[in-house]
């Protein structure tokens, strides 16, 4: 029983990657400007296999050493994420400038490091100063900027998706630790405040609340709104058992990146109903496996590193989900394990190490049961 919660987390992450790889080899083919029809499938097949070695070497990582070098590692990140705008070494693509290429490294997202480094860093504070959790500076102030650095440097480079995402896994270890509520709840209200007048100032930001807001309008199912209006066409076509795998229409460059942000609505179009609630159904089984690993935790650091790494890896897919059916505006984030994209799936792998590692060293207690037939009762004579 002790081992449960890690057999289901990789069975999880198993068949969501497997079906990654599958709906890949369905819709990459169709891929525009790729002389190999099966060039993604192949790359996100080797970066799988990285993703799987990552994973098992941080699972024999010792927590003591990640609480140890947490500052390092939060420094070498944030000036990872500084390096997306000095030319030639960050590369912009699409308006973004999520990618940096180095020697040796090839082209990567510095910020897929960033989501699993901050819960690190986070996790490393506050087991340090457990006593002052409830105080204003070191119990706020200070992981607040822990959270904001890597926060602000993401937002900045216009991947307002990651941000969000890496915000909200923050917010719940702020929360479940123990932060104080006179202190975050002011505080996320000032940011929302501020989130909205950023969006409201950004012209193209705008146009995709304006596009989601009215998908009926022809004038946005040509521009702004097209993927949203093309994944709900997908959803539609698909119905409760689908259309067949391979079969889907809208991949055939109608909805774009139908690989990479907006590959969910290609598993409704052609595993139908059937497919969607499945690959939903595995997110919950890594939600509730993560969240029982970091209630099983039996130290602090543990407990805030179990939580912040369930929160990354969750949050986004809740996320991604929400957009490709519309109940959100186009936020441009990958569905974790699903997507294409090396950087994003090496890196969740490892997350997954990680919890399967913290799970490992959990200590359970075995508390004898007395039996019904040994309890003693006293007679109390007056």
């Amino acid at each position: 029983m002790n081992r449960l919660l890690s057999i289901l987390l990789c069975t999880g992450v198993a068949a969501l990657v497997a079906l990654g790889l599958i709906m890949l080899a369905s819709t990459s083919a169709w891929v525009n400007g790729q002389e190999e029809p099966y060039h993604f499938f192949w790359r996100q097949s080797a970066m799988a296999g990285v993703g799987v070695i990552a994973a098992i070497g941080l699972s024999m990582v010792e927590p003591a050493m990640l609480r140890k070098f947490w500052p390092w590692a939060l420094l070498v990140t944030c000036i990872l994420l500084g390096l997306c705008f000095v030319k030639p070494i960050g590369k912009e693509i699409n308006g973004e400038a999520r990618w940096i290429a180095l020697p040796g490294m090839g082209q990567f997202q510095p910020s897929e490091i960033a989501k699993a480094v901050t819960m690190v860093a986070l996790a490393g504070w506050f087991a340090r100063w457990q006593t002052e959790i409830r105080t204003f500076w070191k119990g706020f102030v200070v992981p607040s900027l822990l959270l904001g650095i890597p926060f602000v440097l993401i937002l900045k480079e216009t991947d307002m998706g990651t941000a969000v995402g890496i915000g909200a896994a923050g917010l719940a270890v702020l929360f479940t630790v123990g932060v104080r509520l006179r202190f975050l709840v002011p505080s996320m209200l000032l940011g929302v405040a501020a989130f909205a007048v950023l969006v409201r100032t950004d012209e193209n930001r705008w146009s995709r609340i304006e596009a989601w807001l009215d998908l009926e309008n022809p004038v946005h199912q040509l521009d702004k709104g097209l993927q949203q209006w093309r994944a709900l066409l997908a959803f539609g076509n698909g119905g409760m058992r689908g259309q067949g795998l391979g079969n889907g229409f809208e991949k055939f460059g109608h909805l774009p990146y139908a690989h990479t942000d907006f590959i969910f609505p290609n598993i409704g179009e052609e595993l139908g109903l059937y497919g969607t609630l499945g690959t939903v159904f595995c997110y919950v089984i890594i939600a509730v496996s993560g969240t029982g690993i970091a209630a099983l935790s039996t130290n602090v650091f543990n407990r805030c590193l179990a939580l912040g790494l369930t929160a990354v890896i969750v949050v986004p897919a809740m996320v991604n989900i929400a957009v490709t059916t519309a109940v959100l505006p186009n936020t441009g984030l990958p569905l974790p394990f699903v997507s294409y994209g090396g950087t994003n799936l090496v890196f969740t792998l490892a997350s997954v190490g990680l919890l399967c590692g913290i799970h490992r060293r959990t200590r359970f207690e075995d508390r004898p049961v007395r039996a019904l037939s040994t309890s003693q009762t006293a007679e109390i004579r007056l």
